[in-house]
């Protein structure tokens, strides 16, 4: 800990002032105008995302079906039967999802092969 009590604000600045009276006058305007272009581009930034508003999405829930402990296998079977083609339909309409999107990208790589890239 005796390494840390040395530090002091005070030298610091004066360490500061001694480097900056050592360097050339465009040198200090140059880091100066760094500085502030640095500053003004940060709170730029930070005052743009105060803009920015997402919009208010509803969370989506989903409910499960409870069933009862003493099913027999003809109602399970049942069940099933009625769930399949909603479960077929779900599983159709995710794979043409997909292949449109496949076929999209296949559009853009065709169109950038066309390019040269």
């Amino acid at each position: 800990m005796d390494f840390l009590s040395r530090f002091s604000p005070f030298r610091a600045f004066r360490d500061l002032r001694a480097f900056l009276r050592s360097r050339r006058p465009h040198e200090v305007g140059f880091m100066a105008l760094s500085i502030a272009l640095t500053w003004t581009m940060i709170l730029m930034f930070s005052i743009d995302t105060d803009n920015i508003k997402k919009d208010y999405v509803a969370p989506e829930i989903i409910y499960v079906q409870d069933y009862a402990e003493n099913r027999t296998d003809a109602e399970i079977l049942a069940q099933q039967a009625i769930d399949l083609p909603k479960e077929k339909a779900r599983a159709k309409a995710l794979t043409d999802a997909q292949q449109k999107r496949q076929e999209e990208f296949k559009r853009l790589d065709d169109k950038l092969k066309s390019w040269g890239l």
